[in-house]
């Protein structure tokens, strides 16, 4: 009894003992391995797992930004219902070939594209800072006319190209300026409105300069006082416009220099006087899409336009004979309405919130874009491609804009505005159009010649 306990007492201590006496390693393999493997198949899970729900929520954040920016760019302008009238114009012109569909098809499709363009130009401002931000709208701000300008002179027709820059400056000046003194002027009835007459007669000065750049090169053609006959107006034209470039880079450095001078002053005194600078202006100032989606929409925008103003350019021929409108009214009158209206919805809407000085930087600043950067751009452009893109816009067109340009600053000498200066200002634009309607334009060599 006791030796089997003894015996039975020892097997413990025996099998203890065998199991000491096995090799470190061997224990090991046979017991801390598997427990280790099953760890890291736990950690590997984990980590699928967590990747997983990664992918999956990125995912979702991408879809959800996605959906944001599409809803934010697209869905939140009603203007943007004009938009399917984009690719059906394409339509139309491969099946049927009309030219007149096919041209105010495009007009429509091109007008709200025009206007997303500026704005995701405005959203892209917010993150480059003033300097870099008034040169994207100095170069997007009319880029609709300049992608027209460009395909116009692709094909030849330098004509075409004059007369839309033309227009686009007599409809900013007059119809787009006018209506939003008439529309302010009838919110604001019990008062006139006023705005900064400082800023007002710089830019009537700029428009002043792009008249005398214009009138030179066709009084020295009609006056036939050139020293080298068809040579020197044209060297004159390019010279010229790249003066007026100078200028108008000039012109944007001292405006963003002048309005920071005053956000400073404005904070110097704002501190002094212990004021909090109102939020709502500051909400109403924040971006609504990100730099990148300001970016890819742009692109997106501008490569649109530019596939919509090939079908527009080929087609105005074809839409003049088929409803046996001058080519002169088409470019002066009906394309500027496809760039301006974006410019003509703001303006006014500004105008009735009692901030004329938004609206009149939205309608002369757009008139002095255009006339100190879109027309030299477009001659120097022309240089580069060989065509002859001159400053001579002929005597009926430049003294139609000399007039307008003295009308206008007239208007503006007071600084103040009401509804009745704002119905003159679209009275003056009707007179224009009707001008332009049954003003034949003389034939011009250059616009013979085929595409390239």
């Amino acid at each position: 009894m006791d030796y089997k306990l003894q015996v039975v007492g020892v097997q413990p201590h025996l099998q203890m003992g065998s199991l000491h006496d096995q090799p470190i390693h061997e224990f090991d393999d046979h017991a801390l391995f598997p427990l280790e493997t099953d760890g890291q198949k736990t950690q590997s899970l984990n980590v699928v797992e967590l990747s997983t729900t990664f992918a999956v929520g990125g995912s979702k954040i991408l879809k959800n930004g996605l959906y944001r920016s599409i809803k934010t760019v697209v869905f939140s302008n009603k203007l943007n219902l004009l938009m399917p009238f984009g690719p059906l114009a394409i339509l139309v012109h491969k099946f049927t070939g009309h030219n007149g569909w096919v041209f105010f098809l495009c007009l429509l499709g091109i007008t709200p594209l025009a206007e997303r363009l500026g704005y995701a130009t405005e959203q892209l401002a917010f993150y480059t800072g003033p300097t870099v931000g008034g040169l994207l709208n100095a170069t997007f701000g009319n880029a609709t006319e300049l992608i027209i300008s460009i395909y116009a002179l692709k094909n030849g027709m330098t004509r075409v190209v004059q007369l839309s820059l033309l227009g686009s400056i007599l409809s900013n000046m007059l119809l787009v300026l006018g209506c939003a003194f008439l529309c302010g002027g009838l919110v604001f009835h019990g008062k006139e409105q006023v705005f900064d007459k400082a800023t007002a007669v710089v830019n009537a000065g700029l428009l002043l300069m792009a008249v005398m750049g214009l009138l030179f090169p066709a009084v020295l053609h009609y006056t036939r006082t050139e020293v080298h006959f068809g040579k020197s107006e044209l060297a004159l034209s390019r010279f010229s416009s790249c003066i007026m470039l100078v200028a108008y880079v000039t012109y944007l450095v001292f405006q963003l220099k002048r309005q920071r001078d005053i956000y400073v002053h404005i904070n110097e005194e704002v501190s002094e006087n212990g004021e909090n600078v109102d939020n709502d202006d500051n909400n109403d100032e924040a971006p609504e899409i990100s730099k990148w989606e300001s970016v890819i929409w742009l692109a997106i925008m501008t490569a649109w336009i530019s596939i919509l103003s090939e079908y527009l350019v080929d087609a105005i021929e074809g839409a003049s004979d088929a409803y046996d409108i001058p080519i002169a009214f088409i470019s002066v009158i009906l394309l500027p309405i496809v760039g301006n209206a974006a410019e003509h919805a703001s303006a006014i809407m500004f105008a009735m919130k009692d901030k004329l000085d938004i609206s009149l930087g939205v309608a002369i600043g757009s008139s002095t874009q255009i006339s100190m950067f879109g027309i030299p751009v477009s001659v120097v452009i022309g240089w580069m491609m060989g065509r002859e893109m001159d400053l001579n816009f002929q005597l009926f067109e430049t003294a139609t804009l000399f007039i307008t340009v003295i009308v206008v600053a007239f208007f503006l000498q007071e600084g103040t505005s009401n509804y009745f200066k704002g119905l003159m200002l679209i009275l003056c634009y009707l007179i224009v159009a009707a001008s332009f309607f049954v003003h034949e334009d003389p034939p011009s060599p250059d616009d013979s010649q085929p595409g390239t």
